[in-house]
C-alpha cells in the first residue's frame, strides 16, 4: 500500500479502531496499549474466557491487521498463566531465592505477551507503510516465556558453570522496626562502606559482596545471614544515615495501595513529535516477516533493557549496530561463556554489528552524530541527562536528522520526584511489585528475576515501534520514552484497580504455588488449583500424579527445575536452538503469515 504519511495523525493508532477476544489477562493489556496510542474500540469488554486471543486493527487507509495470541499449542497441555510460568522456567528462576520453585503471583507471562502482540501488530503496520503486503502475526505465552528467561537459560547451556553460587538467599533486608528493604550500589567501596557504618563482620561483608554484584545474573543471593542480623539491629533512620554517608542506597518496600493513591495514570512510554523531514533512504518493500527490513537502529545499551529492545528490532528486521565503548561491552565477557563470548550477552545480542566510540571524545561524539543522521533509531539507556550533556539528545540528533526515532528507555522517565537510583529492584521495591508478585500472608520480596527490565525492554521496543508509525503517518522525528516505572505499572496493573477500589490488591494465600511429588512439582491451572490441593501427591512420580489429576478432569503440567533440559522438553519441541557460538537461542516470540 501507499504509505499514509499525509495524515494528521497526533498518536499513531490515530483513526483507526479495533476488536478483541480471547484470554482477559492477554487482551486486557492489548485493550489498554491500543487505546493509549489512539486506537478506538466498539466493544469495550476486557476479553472472554477464549483459549486463543484475536484482535483485528484497521482503517486509516491500512488493510486491516490481525492478531491471534495463544497460551501455547495445544497439544502442550498448557493453558494458563500457572501452567507457562511452570513450564518456560520462570516459576523455576524466580523461586531460586527461596530454594524450590515458586510462580509469580502477577501475571507475568501474559502481560509479556500481550506486549509482543501490540509489537506485532504495529510492525505488521509499519511494514504496510512501506509498501509491504498485509499479514497476520501470532504470538504465544509459551514463546513469551521463553524469551523472558532466554539470559537464564543460556547460561544453564554454556560451556562452563556460573561465576556465583546458585543457593537460596537474598534482599529484602529488615530494620528494627521491621521495614523491609532494598539495597543498591554498583560500588564494591559504596558496599563496604555500608556495612562499616552498621558495624558488620568484615567477614561478612566481604563474603556478601559476590552473591550480591551477581544477583542480577543469577537470580538468588546468599550472602551470609550475619547480614541480616545487622540490619535487624538497626533502627531505620540509622540505615538510612549508613546509606547516605556511604553512596548506596536503600528504599523501603512500598505497598501497592500506596503506589495505587500516587498512580497518575500515565501511559508506559510517552511519544513527542520533533522535527520534520524526509525519511531516509526510502528502501523498497520489506519481505514477509521482515517488516524493518531496510532500517537501521543505532543502539547505545547496556545490561538489559536498552539491548533487548534492540533485540526485538533486529528479529523484526531492523540492522541493530551497538554503539560500545573502546575495548568492546566489559559484559563480553561475563561468565558463564559460550566459545569465549558470555551466554548471557549472546542472548540479548546476537547478531547484532558493534562500533566502538568513545563517547567522552568530541571527535567520536561528531563520529556518531554522522552516523545517526543516516540511521531511523537511535536507542539507549544511559544515566538521566547524559545524552543531553554529550549533545545527543534528541532535539540535538533532530539536527542532522529530523526524521529519526530517538528512544531512551530510563528507570523512571522523571515522573517520581522521590526516586531512588533507577535499577529493576530498586523499582520493584518502590512500586509495590514485591506484593504483586507474592500472594496473601507472605512477606513482600521484590523478584530476583529481573522481571522489570525484561518488560521494560519489552515495552522499549514497543515504544519504538509505535514511534515508526507515527514517523511513517506524519513524516516527522519522534522522540519516545520507556522506563521499568511504566513496566512496573503495567505488570501490576490489577493489582493497583483493586487497590484503587478499595479491596485487598494481593491474591490469596498459597496462590500459584507447584506442589511437590516424589520426583519433581506439578503446577495447576489456576482454575483447577484448589481442587489439585486437596491431592497429596508426594508418594507418586510427577508423571503418575500428572495422569491421576488428567483422569479427574483436572488440567496440570510439570515444573521446569533445570533450565538446561528445556531443548528436550516435549513441550517445546524443536523450539530451542544453539546459536554459532554454541549457546541456546530461544524462538522468535512472533510469527508472521
Amino acid at each position: 500500500m501507499a504509505s499514509p504519511a499525509t495524515t494528521q495523525t497526533v498518536r499513531p493508532l490515530d483513526t483507526l479502531r479495533f476488536d478483541t477476544a480471547g484470554p482477559p489477562q492477554i487482551t486486557s493489556v492489548v485493550t489498554d496499549h491500543l487505546r493509549m496510542l489512539g486506537a478506538r474500540t466498539d466493544h469495550p469488554g476486557r476479553g472472554d474466557g477464549a483459549a486463543a486471543g484475536s484482535i483485528t486493527l484497521a482503517g486509516g487507509d491500512f488493510a486491516p491487521a490481525h492478531a491471534i495470541a495463544t497460551w501455547a499449542a495445544p497439544a502442550s497441555g498448557l493453558a494458563d498463566e500457572a501452567t507457562v510460568q511452570a513450564a518456560t522456567g520462570i516459576m523455576a528462576v524466580h523461586g531460586r531465592r527461596d530454594g524450590s520453585p515458586r510462580g509469580l503471583a502477577a501475571d507475568f507471562a501474559a502481560t509479556a505477551t500481550a506486549v509482543l502482540t501490540v509489537q506485532g501488530l504495529l510492525a505488521e503496520l509499519v511494514g504496510q507503510a512501506r509498501g509491504g503486503a498485509a499479514a497476520q502475526v501470532t504470538t504465544s505465552a509459551d514463546r513469551a516465556g521463553l524469551l523472558t528467561v532466554s539470559q537464564y537459560l543460556a547460561a544453564a547451556g554454556a560451556d562452563e558453570g556460573e561465576a556465583a553460587e546458585l543457593a537460596a538467599g537474598g534482599p529484602p533486608f529488615t530494620s528494627a522496626e521491621g521495614v523491609l528493604f532494598e539495597l543498591e550500589t554498583l560500588d564494591p567501596g559504596a558496599w563496604a562502606a555500608f556495612w562499616r557504618a552498621l558495624e558488620a563482620p568484615a567477614e561478612a561483608m566481604r563474603k556478601g559482596w559476590r552473591p550480591f554484584q551477581f544477583r542480577y545474573a543469577t537470580a538468588c543471593a546468599p550472602f551470609p545471614a550475619a547480614l541480616h542480623t545487622v540490619t535487624r539491629a538497626h533502627g531505620w533512620a540509622r540505615i538510612r544515615q549508613a546509606a547516605a554517608r556511604s553512596g548506596a542506597q536503600v528504599c523501603a518496600l512500598r505497598t501497592l495501595a500506596e503506589r495505587a493513591g500516587e498512580h497518575d495514570g500515565a501511559a508506559p512510554w510517552s511519544l513527542t513529535p520533533l522535527g520534520s523531514g524526509p525519511v531516509l533512504g526510502r528502501p523498497g518493500p520489506p519481505p514477509p516477516g521482515r517488516p524493518l527490513a531496510g532500517l537501521t537502529v543505532l543502539e547505545a545499551g547496556r545490561r538489559i533493557q536498552a539491548p533487548l529492545a534492540a533485540h526485538l528490532l533486529g528479529l523484526l528486521g531492523a540492522e541493530v549496530i551497538r554503539i560500545e565503548p573502546p575495548g568492546g561491552d566489559p559484559l563480553r565477557g561475563m561468565p558463564p561463556a559460550c566459545s569465549g563470548t558470555s551466554a548471557r550477552w549472546l542472548a540479548l545480542n546476537r547478531g547484532k554489528q558493534a562500533v566502538e566510540i568513545d563517547i567522552k571524545g568530541e571527535a567520536d561524539r561528531a563520529r556518531l552524530r554522522e552516523m545517526a543522521a543516516q540511521a531511523d533509531v537511535f536507542l539507549h539507556n544511559w544515566a538521566p541527562g547524559k545524552a543531553a550533556e554529550l549533545g545527543l539528545d534528541a532535539d540535538d540528533l533532530a539536527q542532522v536528522n529530523p526524521a529519526l526515532v530517538h528512544a531512551y528507555t530510563s528507570g523512571w522517565a522523571g515522573r517520581l520526584h522521590d526516586a531512588p537510583m533507577g535499577t529493576d529492584f530498586m523499582v520493584q521495591a518502590r512500586t509495590g511489585v514485591g506484593e504483586a508478585v507474592r500472594p496473601e500472608g507472605e512477606p513482600a520480596a521484590p523478584s530476583l528475576m529481573t522481571l522489570l527490565d525484561v518488560l521494560g525492554g519489552l515495552l522499549g521496543a514497543e515504544a519504538v515501534l509505535a514511534g515508526l508509525l507515527l514517523r511513517e503517518r506524519t513524516g516527522r522525528g519522534v522522540r519516545v520514552d520507556s522506563s521499568l516505572l511504566g513496566a512496573a505499572d503495567t505488570l501490576t496493573g490489577p493489582a493497583l484497580r483493586r487497590a484503587a477500589r478499595g479491596g485487598n490488591p494481593r491474591r490469596p494465600a498459597g496462590f500459584r504455588q507447584p506442589l511437590p511429588t516424589a520426583d519433581g512439582w506439578i503446577a495447576p491451572t489456576d482454575a483447577c488449583a484448589a481442587a489439585v490441593a486437596a491431592y497429596d501427591l508426594r508418594a507418586l512420580t510427577t508423571g503418575e500424579a500428572l495422569r491421576q489429576l488428567r483422569d479427574h478432569g483436572l488440567t496440570a503440567t510439570a515444573v521446569t527445575t533445570d533450565l538446561s533440559d528445556l531443548h528436550r522438553d516435549p513441550r517445546f519441541a524443536g523450539s530451542i536452538s544453539r546459536d554459532a557460538h554454541g549457546a541456546p537461542a530461544v524462538p522468535d516470540p512472533w510469527s508472521f503469515a
